[in-house]
């Protein structure tokens, strides 16, 4: 019976990353438009290869028609997405969709105590999650970014791998830099140098390759958040986003959700060494996940994807009520209910404020809420 339920887990799996890449394939045929962001991903690994500016103002000339959006993530980006450019461009969707759905599962795996029929169940459940199947829909890579990062942590700590993933995480978007720290503040601090080795020897080819591009990403682009998107769109759900939908945009708006993440900081990093010295190192990387959606600049909905290790944790804690209310709160698409788009933010009222940032507020209250927890408990 054992043997069976662990030759079921794979299977089960598989069929659903063929099914995943299946719909891509029939996408591509049908000439759908889908996957806005992989065919961004292709784009800058065609233009690099071209030996082309990739961080430019005009529109990439590699794009497919339907697509006006800049590449903005780091020079080694377009490196790693080279194998993106073997591929015919309405095809890159259900590569990515098929990669985003083994990465799911295997965040499931990894993170709770589920094996064989229950990983697929779960992993067809979280394609519910707003998060999920929104970077499933525009073609994102952050599936499979948290599945990186959480084999890095939970699987391969102690090895001489560990932190070589985050390394690679943190390549492709700037944004899991954050877990280089989380590896310092856990006392890893052999895997956090790995970790900043690996980014920094992957920006170094890059300056080798294109000179003049990775220069001007460092210099101008890494530090532009508007060359992303509007950050005072509800989208943004960043103390970023939230100060800026506050005060209009106001000239100050940085320095205060600065500020807000830096007193947040000092729960969160307690949190942080607290958890992982009692053995929860997934809760405590939780934290960590939460806390950088918090202060990054720009934290997209679908970068939220680490709802799925939280509802995970709880699931397996026997927190089941918990759980419930975490998914049906990801699963509600809260935050694109609320009248959204071009100044239509900073009209809203106390009604609309709440939902509208209903992502940061439950993560910044989770932190708090944590925080004040433990402080009740005894010190082991």
């Amino acid at each position: 019976m054992t043997t069976l339920r662990s030759r079921a887990e794979p299977a089960l799996v598989g069929v659903l990353v063929l099914g995943a890449f299946a719909a891509g394939v029939a996408g591509w045929l049908a000439g759908w438009h889908l996957g806005a962001d992989s065919a961004v991903y292709r784009a800058g690994a065609l233009t690099f290869l071209q030996g082309d500016a990739v961080y430019t103002p005009e529109r990439l000339t590699t794009l497919p028609s339907w697509v006006s959006l800049p590449f903005t993530y780091p020079p080694a980006a377009a490196l790693l997405f080279v194998p993106l450019a073997a591929l015919p461009s309405g095809l890159t969707w259900g590569v990515l969709a098929a990669a985003s759905v083994l990465s799911l599962a295997v965040v499931i795996r990894v993170s709770g105590r589920f094996r064989g029929c229950a990983v697929a169940g779960l992993t067809v459940a979280a394609l519910g999650l707003e998060p999920v199947w929104k970077t499933i829909f525009l073609g994102q890579i952050n599936l499979v970014l948290l599945a990186l990062v959480v084999v890095d942590v939970l699987v391969l700590a102690g090895s001489r791998w560990s932190g070589v993933l985050i390394g690679v995480a943190a390549a492709v978007k700037l944004t899991p830099l954050i877990f280089v720290a989380h590896l310092f503040v856990t006392g890893r601090w052999r895997d956090g140098l790995r970790a900043l080795a690996t980014f920094a020897g992957l920006q170094a080819v890059m300056f080798a390759l294109m000179p003049g591009d990775a220069a001007r990403y460092w210099a101008e682009a890494a530090f532009d958040p508007h060359r992303v998107g509007g950050v005072s769109w509800i989208f943004n759900q960043s103390l970023g986003g939230l100060v800026n939908r506050l005060s209009h945009e106001a000239s100050w708006s940085t320095a205060v959700a600065l500020g807000i993440g830096a007193v947040l900081a000092v729960p969160a990093v307690w949190l942080v060494r607290r958890l992982h010295q009692r053995g929860e190192t997934l809760a405590a990387l939780l934290v960590t996940a939460f806390y950088g959606l918090l202060v990054s600049p720009v934290s997209w909905s679908h970068h939220w994807v680490w709802a799925v290790p939280l509802i995970v944790l709880l699931a397996s804690k026997a927190r089941r009520v918990w759980a419930g209310l975490v998914a049906a709160f990801f699963a509600s698409c809260v935050v694109m209910l609320v009248p959204n788009g071009g100044d239509t933010e900073f009209g809203w009222g106390p009604e609309l404020f709440v939902p509208g940032n209903a992502y940061v507020l439950a993560a910044a209250l989770g932190i708090l809420g944590l925080a004040a927890r433990e402080l009740r408990l005894p010190v082991i």
